[in-house]
């Protein structure tokens, strides 16, 4: 079928083969709009959150560009960067830490344009969990979801639990538990206001960040020139003393340089999780197809400005024996606070902690909304109990929200040592699902990109196309592939094994694995060959969402607006 036949297809009253099958086996019309109730081992193709006709309601599209582009930003910058750099510079050496950032920037591009070009197609709730059920096999769809609203859901209080430590920088006082309450309860309250709130939020919260990192990175190269107040012209000084790369374990020579490399690789990969709740947030943003794309194009240049720039400047500034960059969870270790100490700055530490204390709370509350819609998603498809579908008349997935909002009482557990304990064992089971999330949206896409193919659908004509692709996510899955299998490679060195650690990395791979094969012996779904791939289903009511939007979108005047636009 080639494009301009699927384009008036969309749009006639009749119902392409695969859709009318699914219609009559499931209860959804054409359009993927909610109908009756799926039949038992059936493959749903649900757009979820489309029919506000529904008796359940809808979420809607209440998300502006500059909030799309904020949230896409927001999940770029957060203590991943500001402090567990720190780590990760120990771990591999300024030059190890830079070579890190930058493959793992690549593969991280390589996930989100794929992701982008499917999301702008498609820009419905559930995104990436959709996608998989769609275009791949339901059964990992399901897995797929509940693995990733698991995780976040869990991350919750960790970044509550964060956010009270770093409190801690100022009032030592006070019992923790006080501050857990306060984060909590404002985390809640913003969203259950619903999607436009959290939205604003967000939108300030990256706002801080975004001017936070610039400004550290302006005063790195500052600092590095001698314009400090000791005047000490650093250069390269620490990339010949300590050295380029740490030698990891002691190792000597090359072996040992690699480790360290690959130390740095891995912390790299954690820092940059959550780069793809943009995608969630796709389906309700006001003209998706044309905001969404603007965030993913740039992507690219907020990797090599806010995480290549960083630590290049903090690899400058800090030798990574420094022990100051190990042991802390608070500004103490930040490699940008020990670079300004060392410097003799005295008001900054304050501020790049309270910066800290943002990143926390606004994770926290990225959080709490990317778990619900996941769960969302997950109801929508048919995947989850039918009451979770429900929304208000804000169009808030309001049982959705609350049942997530439950996980954040357990930052609780982190009052006493021993809920700590069992606290950190929820924490670790989650430590490697946002990679294997990345690694599933790629292995989606390629089916994606092959199932065009076979349809003759010319991907110019779509509302956006993913650049050097397919190989940009063949080069992403090899090397996410290969992040899951050894990310825990530091357990079978010489005298280094323990069990809680090898645990910890490879614990999420039975689970993933318990949950795939629970749908698929429960529910039957059939593998989507891939002739039966859907690319039409839905895509009427979105082309039409898509011209409204269009018809009303007003050019910019003035400079300023012509500025703001182009940012925003």
């Amino acid at each position: 079928m080639s494009s301009e036949a699927l384009e008036k297809d969309t749009r006639s009253a009749g119902t392409p083969p695969q859709a009318q099958y699914d219609a009559e086996k499931t209860g959804y019309t054409e359009d993927g709009l909610v109908r009756g109730e799926a039949k038992p081992g059936a493959n749903v193709v649900v757009l979820g959150g489309l029919d506000s006709r529904s008796p359940d309601g809808a979420v809607q599209r209440r998300l502006k560009a500059r909030h799309i582009q904020m949230i896409a930003i927001g999940g770029t910058i957060g203590t991943g960067l500001f402090v567990g750099s720190g780590e990760a510079l120990h771990n591999g050496g300024p030059v190890g830490l830079l070579l890190g950032y930058v493959v793992m920037g690549s593969v991280v591009y390589s996930m989100m344009v794929a992701l982008g070009e499917m999301t702008t197609l498609f820009p419905v709730s559930g995104s990436f969990t959709h996608y998989a059920t769609r275009w791949l096999d339901p059964a990992l769809g399901f897995a797929l979801g509940y693995n990733y609203w698991y995780s976040y859901a869990i991350t919750l209080p960790t970044e509550i639990t964060a956010a009270a430590i770093v409190i801690s920088y100022w009032d030592t006082k006070t019992n923790p538990g006080v501050w857990i309450t306060i984060f909590l309860v404002v985390i809640l309250f913003i969203n259950f206001c619903g999607v436009r709130y959290y939205g604003e939020a967000e939108f300030w919260f990256s706002l801080v960040k975004v001017i936070t990192i610039v400004g550290l990175i302006i005063l790195g190269i500052v600092l590095d020139l001698g314009g400090g107040p000791s005047h000490d012209r650093i250069g390269f000084r620490y990339w010949k003393d300590p050295g380029a790369f740490n030698q990891l374990n002691g190792i000597p020579g090359a072996k040992g340089r690699f480790l360290a490399f690959w130390a740095t690789f891995i912390n790299a990969a954690f820092s940059f999780l959550g780069t793809e709740i943009v995608a969630l947030a796709a389906g309700e943003a006001e003209n998706p197809r044309r905001n969404v794309p603007k965030a993913i194009r740039r992507v690219f240049y907020r990797i090599l400005l806010f995480y290549v720039g960083g630590v290049i400047v903090i690899g400058w500034l800090v030798p990574y024996n420094d022990i100051r960059l190990l042991g802390a969870s608070t500004a103490a270790s930040s490699p940008f606070v020990i670079a300004i100490n060392n410097a003799k700055i005295k008001a900054l530490p304050s501020i790049i902690n309270a910066v800290i204390l943002v990143s926390a709370f606004s994770a926290g509350n990225s959080d709490l909304y990317a778990s619900s819609r996941t769960l969302y998603g997950l109801a929508c498809a048919g995947q989850a109990p039918r009451f979770l579908r429900r929304c208000t008349k804000a169009g808030l997935p309001v049982w959705c929200v609350f049942i997530t909002s439950l996980a954040g009482f357990l930052a609780y557990m982190n009052v006493s040592t021993n809920g700590g304990t069992v606290f950190n064992w929820f924490v670790n089971i989650t430590s490697i699902t946002g990679l294997i999330t990345w690694d599933i949206i790629l292995i989606t896409y390629v089916r994606f990109y092959r199932g065009l193919a076979y349809n003759n659908i010319d991907r110019n004509t779509l509302p956006y196309k993913a650049p050097f692709q397919p190989y940009a996510s063949y080069f992403g899955i090899f090397f996410i592939n290969i992040i899951i299998l050894f990310n825990g490679f530091q357990v079978f060195l010489a005298g280094e094994w323990l069990v809680n650690t090898f645990i910890t990395a490879y614990i999420c791979l039975p689970i993933f694995l318990v949950f795939y094969l629970f749908w698929k012996i429960v529910k039957r779904p059939k593998f989507v060959r891939i002739e039966d791939m859907d690319f039409t289903t839905g895509r009427r009511e979105l082309n039409e969402m898509d011209e409204e939007e269009t018809a009303k979108y007003v050019e910019p005047k003035g400079i300023l607006a012509k500025i703001w636009d182009w940012l925003m």
